[in-house]
């Protein structure tokens, strides 16, 4: 059997994490990749549909939870679990996303894992990597990390 068929029999979505500063593209590219105009539904980590407001509001208050799955209707293949990047050094959000990619890292399901991350970085503009991008880069580029 071919390889790809066998992965594909074993895992019918295509896990990613999107990294990223506010206002660095990243719903604009998912709709691409998705074929979408729509945005993404967003469900909990149990498969419960959150209500987008909910999120939209919990999201302006700082609060966010990298645990939750986007997924568009034009394109269910994939999953998306977004991180709001690490605006002024967050360490908090740099912990959780650590944290979240050795949880599913350790995963024995390939489902589970995560199959991609992807690192938005706006370029209409010359600020420079922030100390915290270059760190997780230094960590986990080049197939580094957990």
């Amino acid at each position: 059997m071919d390889r790809a068929i066998e992965y594909r029999s074993k895992c019918q979505h295509f896990r990613t994490l999107i990294i990223g500063r506010a206002n660095a593209g990243k719903t604009t590219l998912l709709k691409k990749v998705c074929n979408s105009i729509e945005d993404p539904e967003i469900f909990s980590p149990s498969g419960k549909k959150l209500d987008p407001a909910v999120v939209q509001e919990s999201s302006e208050r700082g609060i966010h939870d990298i645990n939750n799955q986007l997924l568009f209707k034009s394109n269910s293949q994939f999953i998306f679990h977004d991180s709001r990047g690490f605006e002024s050094g967050s360490l908090g959000e740099i912990e959780a996303v650590k944290s979240f990619i050795a949880e599913r890292a350790r995963s024995q399901e390939l489902s589970e894992q995560l199959h991609a991350i992807w690192y938005c970085l706006p370029t209409d503009t010359n600020r420079p990597l922030a100390e915290a991008d270059r760190n997780f880069f230094d960590e986990y580029g080049n197939g580094k990390g957990q």
